[in-house]
């Protein structure tokens, strides 16, 4: 058995059967006395994204005048790449996924996660955590997918020290506590962690399938490690950067947090002047409780990049140095405003990026892309479709506001600082809500609709819109829901979205709507911080929500049923809701058709009006 698992009746059995034979549970010896140098690759987040996108960077030409300069950007066969290249030579490497590899374009959608499966087998890692997206499919779809990582020779080990399947699940059997991995006749000890709140409201996990608290379960996974003698530990965390750096100086015994969930962006300030704000240090310090040193890395999004982390450790297994760099991964095409750039300008381009030490320029693996191509021919039969356009690039924000989730756009500064953003929140968000709306209108008679922040996954650069983006877009098996519930419900519902923000179940849970606007004030309790509704009435003109008025509000099911801690839709009694049966990504493809071209939202139809941020 490659892995250990531990606590139910099932895993102290496992770990006895380990301890018999620790050769069969990764390791042959233990060496633990000795210094280790050891160099740990990983990714996190790639969301099924598995084809090159494009990014633009600010880059000089060969006469130093600055450029808006357009580049490929990521793709899985980079990652595979990149990471043969960065192992090469190296004797003491781990490859680690640290979460959410599926649900989010459409090679999930037609795949299940086969796709990514396979490609990753490219990789072949040495271990996975779950992340809150593993489990959009329920219990059932994450089998299917851990089948198919299992398909091949790698039999990567999926950890999760917190999540607790029904016994005699299937997935019981497919999930362990951690992994120990020799390398230099020493054992390192990998743990997993999912992130606890957002997995059960954000996700659809079966019922059965318990999650403990994220840093009791990690410590015990630590201690367990630590009696058999492991002192280096490695915990693969998804969980976001900032709930990293918060367990950090709770847990006794860990070395170094490989982070996941938050999509972060860590690096050196010099990445700003290419156009991209990371949020913190590659790696970021930290101690444990112990006053011991802790790295926290994490590789932003959507196979764009790698992180290079190097790590020694000294006899005792204490980090002595920890050193790094993101590998953002790019390709040596460069078009400034869609034309080609000349050979003279492309030669600059490139001794900027490779000057940078954080730009990858990478050429894709051959074997990876081969093993792609069946899965791609699929897809863009289906996803090269025009549907339609956009006339601007539609920026991707969860919540209004400079704190909480800046850095999520693929279009870097030119949506992350947008003013408009930063004040009134996503554009596409926003677009999809009205969407919706015009969807419900048409088939239930919808006065208002409501779209959590999270359920729309990319942005929409200007250009033409194909199949496949809008599905990329809006990737998840969801229908439209229609409710009737009082105006009072509604400013319910709405204070449920933005205190699961406050609150860290997710920024995902933030609510657009269309037909309504409000204002929102982040330093007031929870039922005060939704003030000034108003709906735009049949006559076109904006009224004061009434709150004994009845309302229909259309939203996709997975809110309706409670998700992201929208517990006021679970009070509405089925007497009041409908499944309209209508797919919410083919009801926004319909609505791009309908419409042609998409534009930014006027300021004031959007439904954030006001915005005031915890200081």
């Amino acid at each position: 058995m490659p892995s250990m698992q531990i606590t139910t009746p099932l895993r102290t059995l496992a770990a006895s059967l380990c301890a018999l034979s620790l050769a069969a549970c990764g390791g042959s010896s233990n060496n633990q006395g000795e210094p280790l140098d050891l160099s740990i690759l990983h990714i996190n987040d790639h969301h099924s994204h598995l084809d090159a996108e494009t990014t633009a960077l600010t880059l000089k030409d060969a006469a130093g005048a600055s450029r808006s300069v357009t580049v490929d950007l990521g793709g899985f066969a980079r990652v595979t790449a990149a990471i043969e290249q960065l192992a090469a030579g190296k004797a003491n490497v781990l490859k680690l996924h640290a979460g959410d590899a599926i649900t989010g374009d459409l090679y999930f959608t037609q795949s299940e996660g086969q796709a990514d499966a396979v490609l990753m087998n490219t990789v072949c890692f040495d271990a996975f955590t779950l992340g809150n997206h593993e489990f959009d499919s329920a219990d059932t779809g994450l089998v299917k997918f851990i089948d198919y990582l299992h398909a091949g020779s790698c039999q990567t080990p999926v950890l999760s020290a917190n999540v607790r399947p029904a016994a005699g699940s299937p997935l019981a059997a497919r999930i362990a506590d951690y992994t120990i991995i020799q390398r230099s006749g020493q054992q390192i000890g990998v743990i997993g962690l999912t992130v606890k709140d957002k997995t059960q409201f954000a996700s659809r996990p079966d019922s059965t399938t318990a999650f403990l608290d994220e840093a009791a379960a990690a410590q015990a996974a630590i201690d367990a490690l630590r009696a058999r003698g492991v002192n280096k530990i490695v915990l693969m965390s998804h969980l976001g950067y900032d709930a990293d750096k918060a367990i950090a100086p709770r847990l006794s015994g860990v070395d170094v947090i490989v982070g996941g969930d938050s999509h972060t962006l860590l690096g050196p300030d010099s990445m700003k002047g290419f156009g991209l704000t990371p949020a913190g240090a590659y790696p970021t310090a930290s101690t444990d409780k112990d006053g011991r040193p802790v790295c926290i890395a994490q590789a932003w999004q959507y196979a764009y990049a790698v992180g290079a982390l190097d790590v020694k450790f000294d006899a005792d297994g204490v980090v002595t140095s920890c050193i790094g760099k993101p590998q953002v991964l790019v390709g040596d095409t460069y078009k400034v405003g869609g034309t080609a750039a000349s050979a003279a300008d492309a030669t600059a381009y490139r001794s900027q990026l490779d000057a940078s030490g954080v730009f990858r320029t990478t050429t894709p693996s051959a074997a990876a892309t081969a093993a792609l191509a069946p899965f791609k021919a699929a897809k863009d039969a289906l996803g090269t479709q025009v549907a339609g356009s956009a006339a601007d690039n539609l920026c991707l924000r969860r919540v209004p506001g400079t704190k909480r989730d800046t850095s999520r756009s693929s279009l870097g500064d030119v949506c992350n600082k947008d003013a408009t953003v930063i004040a009134q929140g996503g554009d596409i968000q926003q677009l999809v809500a009205d969407a919706f709306l015009e969807q419900g209108q048409r088939f239930g008679g919808a006065d208002i609709s409501l779209q959590n922040a999270g359920g729309v996954r990319v942005d929409l650069a200007a250009g033409n819109l194909t199949v496949g983006r809008i599905y990329t877009l809006l990737p998840f098996k969801n229908t439209l829901y229609r409710l009737v519930l009082t105006g009072a419900q509604v400013k319910s519902a709405l204070e449920d979205g933005v205190d699961s923000v406050m609150n860290g179940t997710g920024t995902g849970a933030y609510p657009y709507t269309g037909g309504l606007r409000f204002r929102v004030d982040m330093n007031q309790t929870k039922g005060n911080r939704v003030s000034n509704l108003e709906i735009r009435n049949s006559s076109g003109a904006w009224v004061a929500l009434d709150p004994a008025a009845s309302y229909k509000l259309i939203t996709n099911n997975f809110t309706a049923e409670g998700g992201d801690k929208y517990d006021t839709f679970k009070t509405i009694p089925a007497a009041q809701r409908e499944d309209t049966l209508l797919d919410y990504a083919d009801s926004f493809l319909q609505y791009v058709r309908s419409k042609g071209a998409l534009a930014k939202p006027a300021a004031a139809e959007r439904s954030t009006q006001g915005y005031i941020e915890t200081p």
